[in-house]
């Protein structure tokens, strides 16, 4: 199952948004989204200020501000890919 991370903050309609995009992907992916809230974390708030939303896998980042439902997709289908060949 992959764990993804979204970097939000109260308020945000870019994050909602993408919070919107992860749970539409979420019927074709098993994922789980863990949500942060960088007002809560100073130092998040100072290396993104208002620089969100970004959606992270790991230390990846797939996503600042926007990303469409095919394109989730298809980053997490190359993920997929990926670790098949590797593992």
């Amino acid at each position: 199952m992959t764990e993804l991370t979204l970097l939000t903050r109260p308020g945000c309609h870019l994050c909602d948004a993408m919070k919107a995009i992860v749970a539409q992907v979420q019927a074709q992916f098993p994922l789980v989204l863990h949500e942060i809230d960088i007002s809560a974390k100073p130092e998040l708030v100072l290396q993104h200020g208002s620089d969100i939303p970004v959606l992270l896998d790991g230390d990846l980042v797939l996503a600042r501000h926007r990303i469409s439902a095919a394109q989730l997709s298809l980053a997490l289908s190359e993920r997929s890919t990926a670790q098949t060949k590797n593992g």
